[in-house]
């Protein structure tokens, strides 16, 4: 299999995306592995970060449609997936997409709404596709949704539950930038908006394609077992209530595989199970212990199952793998 066209597509990908964001390496790279992982991302990071820019030139940089929908208490499920709507002249009713209809969807302050119009993007999220009236939609590919929240206000928001927050593929966050990243923001923003004339890397289509190359990358069995492992040691954990799903250890094989292509590899390694399992495993735990401002509870249980879990080692391709 010929991995470098996912690893070319993604190195385009992320060129052009530095090109708006400045820093944000590690949380770049995570978008794009979701992407080509058929996954969701959610961004959970004080106001001005980027979350928003990031999206922006993502979706600029696939050539793709971008929807952007502010979540309010207000806000119904049909706001998001569209309506029926009763047409005169053809005396019946038409279907009114919503903006769901889309490539790239920035579901903005996800938790602000009500958990009625939260569930609205279930069915999207892990079908890809609508349902209204009982009729059955298809929604674009690719599609990928990307949620933010703030994780310091609390009044008027409405926490995601378990199930929804099982359908995000990985969570992180933007952060704060570094000295000289933030000197740069201010000379790159200045005189005009970046993301307004950014143009395409790539194509929608060549994104399909490398997505449907992903599942190719070599998964032995070895590294099956230790990304079981992982999930099952993860509720063995005393600090942990609720450890990873099944639907847990799907992401993290498909995240270590992205992992591995964007490497330009076309078979996993322990290392790269290691360097996403917190991304993709933490917002799937629920701790004994409450989310502090200095220290995550489940950043640290994942900490300990890694150190607890002894990788394999073996040879693929004259490399020793550990």
């Amino acid at each position: 299999m010929d991995i470098y066209v996912i690893t070319e597509l993604a190195g385009k990908i992320r060129d052009n995306i530095k090109k708006v964001i400045v820093g944000c390496d590690e949380t770049i790279e995570l978008v794009i592995i979701a992407l080509l992982c058929k996954g969701h991302v959610l961004l959970e990071d004080v106001p001005g970060t980027g979350k928003t820019m990031l999206a922006r030139s993502l979706a600029k940089s696939v050539d793709g449609c971008f929807s952007r929908i502010q979540f309010t208490p207000d806000l119904l499920p049909s706001d998001i997936t569209g309506t029926n709507i009763y047409d005169q002249q053809a005396s019946g009713f038409s279907f009114k997409s919503g903006p769901v209809f889309t490539n790239i969807l920035l579901a903005d302050e996800i938790n602000r709404a009500t958990p009625r119009t939260q569930s609205a993007l279930l069915e999207c999220m892990e079908e890809r596709q609508v349902t209204v009236d009982g009729t059955t939609y298809a929604l674009q590919e690719p599609f990928l949704v990307v949620a933010t929240q703030n994780p310091l206000e609390t009044q008027g928001t409405f926490p995601l539950p378990e199930a929804q927050l099982d359908r995000f593929l990985i969570k992180t966050s933007m952060g704060y930038p570094l000295t000289e990243d933030a000197v740069s923001i201010l000379g790159r923003f200045n005189e005009q908006n970046p993301v307004t004339s950014l143009v395409p890397s790539v194509s929608s289509g060549e994104v399909v394609n490398a997505q449907r190359l992903l599942p190719r990358i070599l998964v032995t069995e070895d590294i099956k077992r230790y990304i079981i492992a992982i999930i099952e040691n993860t509720r063995k954990d005393e600090d942990v209530l609720l450890g990873v799903s099944p639907r847990g250890s799907l992401a993290l094989m498909r995240a270590s595989q992205a992992k591995a292509a964007l490497a330009g590899r076309d078979y996993v390694v322990p290392d790269d199970v290691k360097s996403v399992a917190k991304a993709v495993l933490g917002h799937r735990l629920i701790t004994k212990r409450i989310f502090g401002m200095d220290r995550n509870p489940a950043d640290d249980a994942i900490g300990r199952v890694l150190k607890a879990t002894p990788a394999p080692t073996e040879m693929i391709g004259g490399e020793i793998l550990k």
